[in-house]
């Protein structure tokens, strides 16, 4: 190849494969996404040794994107379950998936990602040089941090969350800002104790240029992780939360210099009313890079239920500017997720992602209604189900519940308003009662 990153084939004047395949999918001119990743509103995450993917766009102006989160934990071991559920996010049409492995043989469960998964394959090298050092948090040093980006990079990772924003001033303003529910970001927390155990500064900021000649090498994608994400509605825009962000803004110029791609990670939790102007501080400070938000969930007070939660804020914050939902499973702060939590999860991510594309006017997002609403006036039962976003959930429900006439369902029977209307245009009787 003439180029390193997609960012700098783009500011070359080249359009790469992964552009056209994009344009293609977007339904959008192949120089008007080369524009666009020249300017970093568009990323396309896609590591060179990533040899099956399926590259997909992430930038406002696109279809908004899923990602799923998965992987092995201690209590959780079973690959072979955790690749039925990346197989099933896939199936589903989850563009990403994010392997949060934090126990076992991380690597192979990587590489087998990477080899055999179409979708974006992201990760947390944080959480996984705690076990592949398989040692005190203190004794890990600033090499071995970077050493396992390297790592990652290698086995043919697209993108990857490092939480570089959060320095040692930074982690003074937090310990001063007496937080409600300090640091809920697992790698955030992990840097932070590291900087207090070992009293170093944090390696991925101090150490960034290295960080970036990594990514740009393999075309790796930076997520920059906001490790002061809110973890409740009250922590929501705090000093903490904001002060970081500014941080990510600097660095994210600081990468654009070196063609090197970047998504920034959003919130957390969030009260419906501070969603939008969140959304448009953050494209100011960040200059119009990609916005990758969890949820953002809308109140605190939904275990079990948080899959909704998510999708309400992220229908609103993919309206205003975020361009990447990081799904959230009815298992959220309970449990780590089965195969019916993945499936409940995208399903509410994937409705919020589509209300937002309508709501932005994404080419082609209301044919699909359309389409559907078609298949409602006709009774075309099978035509709904293929529309359907779950169409093996719809067809269960009305074969679990058989009305008397196909021209009808359980709920309204022959008072069926479509099926009434239908019939009185055609200039026929409507025989509610016989």
């Amino acid at each position: 190849m003439n180029y390193t990153t997609q960012m700098n084939a783009a500011r070359n004047g080249i359009i790469t494969d992964a552009m056209k395949t994009v344009a293609d999918y977007e339904q959008i001119d192949a120089e008007r996404i080369r524009e666009l990743v020249a300017k970093g509103q568009l990323a396309i995450p896609a590591n060179k040794n990533h040899q099956c993917l399926k590259p997909y766009g992430i930038g406002d102006m696109l279809k908004t994107k899923i990602n799923v989160n998965l992987g092995t934990s201690k209590d959780c071991l079973d690959m072979d379950v955790e690749l039925e559920k990346v197989m099933e996010a896939v199936k589903m049409g989850a563009e990403s998936i994010m392997d949060l492995s934090s126990f076992g043989d991380t690597q192979k469960f990587r590489r087998k990602l990477t080899a055999e998964c179409p979708a974006v394959i992201g990760t947390v090298p944080i959480y996984d040089a705690v076990v592949y050092y398989n040692k005190a948090l203190r004794d890990i040093t600033s090499d071995e941090w970077i050493d396992i980006v390297r790592m990652h990079a290698e086995d043919g990772v697209d993108f990857m969350t490092i939480h570089c924003g959060i320095n040692r001033a930074t982690a003074e303003r937090f310990k001063k800002s007496k937080r409600h529910t300090n640091i809920v970001s697992r790698g955030g927390s992990i840097i932070f104790a590291w900087m207090e155990l070992t009293g170093n500064e944090n390696p991925f900021f101090e150490r960034y240029d290295e960080l970036l000649e990594i990514c740009q090498q393999y075309d790796v994608t930076l997520s920059l992780g906001d490790a002061c994400r809110p973890g409740s509605i009250e922590d929501a825009g705090d000093v903490s939360q904001i002060e970081e962000l500014v941080t990510l803004g600097e660095l994210t110029t600081r990468a654009w210099e070196k063609d090197v791609q970047v998504i920034i990670e959003g919130p957390g939790h969030m009260p419906l009313n501070q969603i939008q102007a969140n959304m448009e501080i953050q494209k100011t400070i960040c200059k119009g890079a990609p916005f990758y938000v969890l949820g953002p969930l809308v109140t605190d007070v939904a275990p079990g239920y948080d899959h909704i939660t998510a999708a309400i804020g992220g229908a609103i914050a993919a309206t205003y500017g975020a361009s990447f939902l990081c799904y959230v499973t009815p298992a959220e702060h309970l449990r780590l997720p089965t195969v019916d939590d993945v499936k409940e999860g995208i399903i509410a991510s994937k409705i919020a992602a589509h209300a937002a594309d309508i709501a932005k006017g994404i080419k082609g997002a209301r044919d699909w209604d359309h389409d559907m609403s078609e298949a409602r006036r006709e009774l075309d039962w099978e035509r709904q189900f293929e529309l359907a976003m779950d169409g093996e959930k719809a067809r269960r429900y009305r074969a679990e519940s058989t009305p008397e006439r196909e021209d009808t369902c359980t709920m309204c029977g022959k008072m069926c308003a479509v099926r009434n209307i239908n019939k009185i245009l055609r200039g026929e009787d409507v025989d509610i009662m016989d």
